[in-house]
């Protein structure tokens, strides 16, 4: 998986676009869905998984889990892998860990009504900003 710099160099040269922003619109929507979000934090927790343990700390049925385990997949946000007789499923890389604990932050800064004001540029000030 490319490091930091190379995401960063990336976005500084290309602007996203309707068709990336549709990507990530529907990998936003993705998290709109409550029993997907507590089954990602799950696994953000406990590591790789089968359907059974994973339905059971995030607090679902294995039915529902396994119905919401493949739209996660099909976004990539986890991956499986068979050993045996079961499935394993785990976040499909760092970058859903991170956005876990970044969007789990940002709840809480919400919900406690902290903001911080932009990066400040050499022409611009924080005045005026608003949360």
């Amino acid at each position: 998986m490319p490091e930091s710099d190379f995401h960063r160099d990336y976005r500084s040269h290309n602007p996203i676009g309707m068709e990336q922003a549709a990507r990530i619109a529907e990998m936003v929507g993705a998290l709109s869905n409550p029993p997907r979000v507590a089954l990602l934090y799950a696994l953000r927790e406990g590591g790789k998984m089968p359907v059974g343990e994973l339905a059971e700390a995030a607090g679902v049925t294995s039915s529902a889990a396994s119905q919401q385990l493949r739209v996660l997949r099909h976004l990539r946000f986890v991956v499986s892998r068979r050993e045996g007789r079961s499935v394993l499923y785990a976040l499909h890389d760092s970058h859903v860990a991170t956005l876990l604990d970044e969007i789990r932050d940002h709840a809480e800064h919400a919900r406690l009504g902290w903001a911080s004001p932009p990066a400040r540029r050499s022409d611009e000030t924080a005045a005026g900003y608003d949360s």
